[in-house]
């Protein structure tokens, strides 16, 4: 049997980092494919990437209408920030280009995370003060009234 000799990867160029926490902001699974794409595209040192959404799609097995919508979930969580780039053709017309995608610190996205979930408590507990007084304020049919 003859040996193989595989070529060795360099593990700086090869591969990416995935966070850890992108997994804990309740992100769907499409949106979560074009964040790790999008990842693997960027220059790390400008944290900044060009692709269009036929080219994402076609790299994870979406549309382009579906990518645009796992985008647009990635801006909305602070995880990106998108850039219109404009492009001048051999005869001289501009026209729109890709889209440039800015890569955002994931501390942002967390810290959103968390005043979302601060926000849904502060109001469960109004919520709960307001019933509470509501129970309060009302009166069994067949109490007494006082006189003054």
């Amino acid at each position: 049997m003859r040996k193989q000799n595989w070529t060795k990867r360099d593990p700086i160029k090869n591969y990416f980092t995935l966070p850890n926490e992108i997994y804990s902001l309740g992100l769907s699974h499409g949106a979560i494919a074009v964040y790790g794409y999008l990842l693997c595209r960027e220059d790390r040192e400008t944290y900044q990437c060009l692709a269009s959404y036929r080219m994402i799609g076609e790299a994870v097995g979406m549309s382009v209408n579906t990518v645009r919508k796992y985008v647009m979930e990635l801006e909305e969580r602070s995880l990106i920030r998108t850039e219109r780039t404009i492009v001048t053709t051999r005869d001289g017309r501009r026209q729109n280009g890709c889209l440039r995608y800015h890569i955002l610190p994931i501390q942002m996205s967390i810290d959103q995370l968390y005043e979302r979930q601060m926000l849904r408590l502060e109001e469960a507990a109004e919520r709960q003060r307001i019933s509470e007084r509501m129970a309060g304020q009302r009166k069994p049919a067949n109490a007494p009234r006082s006189t003054l």
